[in-house]
């Protein structure tokens, strides 16, 4: 069961959400090297976005893979996708990702409040996946999604002018943070919480349990 867990993620938030099942002693971080992605163009339902969330992750745990060629004995590589999609006034369903990292980044957040969230329900979507493997292949692996439903209060520009001014934005998928700032916009969670923060807490452990890298009687950080 204390096999190291290869967490192929940049995001800090997905670090403290799997150091509550696993325990950081276990935890190596070692993000994808190849940073493009199959996009979400010209999808109209949620089963379309969610087999493109489980491609990408899938993508990401073989990139994490192919890095892993010198470790020694088995581990399992961990990888996570994240996703919010929205509806346009047509109701389309349109993926947001992270804001730019560029001087626009505050308008096209502020766009999003006022065009997708405001008074509005949108959803969260994760991809995980899996892989319990060695330097020659994979033992085992497993995949699971997860779908949250977020809605936002109508008066949004009441807060935005504060919250762009926190920067908390950047970075973010659908560029908010719910367990920051932008938990005054929040009227209603429908489903996990720890989805929307980033890492979809009970589908993560369930995989972990999957490819034996997590007793179900385990204490959290055990």
């Amino acid at each position: 069961m204390s096999v190291p867990v290869i967490l192929g993620s940049r995001s800090p938030r997905r670090f403290e959400l799997l150091k509550l099942l696993v325990g950081p002693e276990r935890i190596v971080v070692k993000p994808p090297l190849v940073a493009d992605e199959a996009g979400f163009e010209d999808f109209s339902t949620l089963s379309e976005f969610q087999q493109r969330i489980i491609e990408i992750a899938h993508g990401k745990a073989a990139d994490v893979l192919s890095q892993c060629r010198q470790q020694v004995g088995e581990f399992v590589v961990l990888v996570a996708d994240t996703t919010v999609v929205v509806e346009d006034s047509q109701g389309r369903k349109k993926s947001l990702g992270q804001p730019p990292e560029d001087a626009d980044w505050e308008s096209v957040v502020r766009g999003w409040f006022r065009d997708y969230y405001a008074g509005r329900t949108h959803h969260v979507l994760s991809g995980v996946v899996a892989v319990r493997a060695t330097a020659a292949g994979i033992v085992q692996q497993g995949q699971r999604t997860c779908l949250s439903s977020v809605t936002m209060r109508a008066d949004v520009d009441r807060w935005l002018d504060w919250y762009l001014q926190t920067r908390e934005p950047l970075g973010k998928a659908g560029g908010y943070a719910i367990q920051g700032g932008a938990s005054v916009f929040v009227t209603q969670l429908v489903g996990s919480y720890s989805n929307v923060v980033g890492l979809p807490l009970e589908e993560t452990a369930l995989l972990l349990q999957e490819v034996q890298a997590m007793s179900c009687c385990s204490s959290p950080g055990g």
